[in-house]
């Protein structure tokens, strides 16, 4: 698949409810100052609240349809999610250890597990579900037990919670499930959610190994890629709240490891074009990405922030 942009992907990263508002009102942009429909890319890679934009993107739907789902007006009545159904907090957790395998791996040698997956063995196990997320991606994806989006690349990350390795699912090699189930799986943030089952094995939130999965491009060898990780952030606010300080002390983490996967993808050739949160954004999101009575307002600034950035770049009003 081509477009204006030559060969290009699209990778959308982590960040809860709070996130996938900013990041469609960012593919908004990214289609009316550049010109690039994201339905057009070779691949479409979904992290956690990325996965699922990215599987409605993989399923055909549009940047205009996604955008009216946060001005409360749906275009289309298939992805009008119910917010009500969407906890800002967490119910209270099982009182069980989330993955003991998982635990295991992170304090044997030889310590191939990262600092997020080790923690998240140790938190109880969720019991949140994602019932409402699945319902909407079976509405625009094909019916089955195994059907995938049409889209022949939209890649859906998850963590297999009994060793920590990185899943890919919708990539050749890794197990078949249903777009639903593994966009569930994706989403699943331990402690909060219940871990999804998928064959023999369990599942939970891709952004516990990278914000965004960026590297995952690599074998690709595209024009360019557009990375939107609402989890990262190259300018900051002046967060007053500890809850705030707390949010932005974990968003420089995950900044880290998205600048470390984009210097290797740049290094192999490829463009990189990453876009996140600025202040004006962290101050709409907050410090709780899961409370979604800010969506709107989110959404409206990341429309604007994200025009204004791809003003000061080569995209800028390629689709005027």
């Amino acid at each position: 698949m081509t477009s204006g942009p030559g060969r290009f992907g699209i990778v959308l990263g982590a960040g809860g409810v709070l996130g996938a508002s900013w990041t469609i009102g960012a593919l908004r942009a990214l289609e009316e100052k550049a010109g690039c429909d994201p339905r057009q890319a070779e691949v479409i890679i979904g992290t956690s609240a990325g996965a699922i934009t990215a599987a409605a993107l993989g399923c055909g739907v549009g940047t205009d349809s996604l955008a009216s789902t946060q001005s409360g007006i749906a275009m289309d009545e298939r992805i009008d999610y119910d917010y009500a159904r969407a906890a800002a907090v967490p119910s209270r957790p099982r009182w069980r250890l989330g993955s003991t395998g998982l635990l295991l791996r992170s304090v044997l040698p030889p310590w191939r597990v990262g600092v997020l997956a080790a923690l998240s063995s140790v938190l109880p196990q969720g019991q949140g579900d994602h019932a409402a997320v699945e319902e909407v991606v079976d509405a625009v994806a094909p019916p089955g037990p195994i059907a995938w989006a049409p889209h022949p690349r939209t890649w859906i990350v998850a963590m297999d919670y009994h060793n920590g390795e990185r899943t890919v699912f919708g990539r050749e090699g890794s197990p078949a499930t249903r777009l639903s189930r593994a966009v569930a799986a994706s989403c699943s943030i331990p402690g909060w959610f219940s871990a999804v089952r998928i064959g023999d094995r369990s599942y939970v939130d891709g952004g516990t190994c990278s914000p965004t999965s960026l590297d995952l491009v690599l074998p690709l060898e595209l024009d360019v890629v557009f990375a939107l990780s609402p989890m990262t952030s190259f300018e900051y606010d002046r967060p007053t709240t500890i809850g705030q300080r707390l949010e932005r002390g974990a968003r420089r983490l995950f900044t880290r490891r998205l600048v470390k996967e984009a210097a290797l993808v740049r290094e192999a050739g490829t463009e990189v074009v990453l876009l996140g949160p600025g202040p004006e954004d962290l101050q709409a999101i907050g410090a709780n990405l899961m409370n979604p009575a800010r969506r709107r307002q989110v959404f409206d600034t990341s429309l604007r922030t994200t025009a204004d950035a791809l003003a000061q770049t080569r995209w800028a009003e390629r689709g005027a």
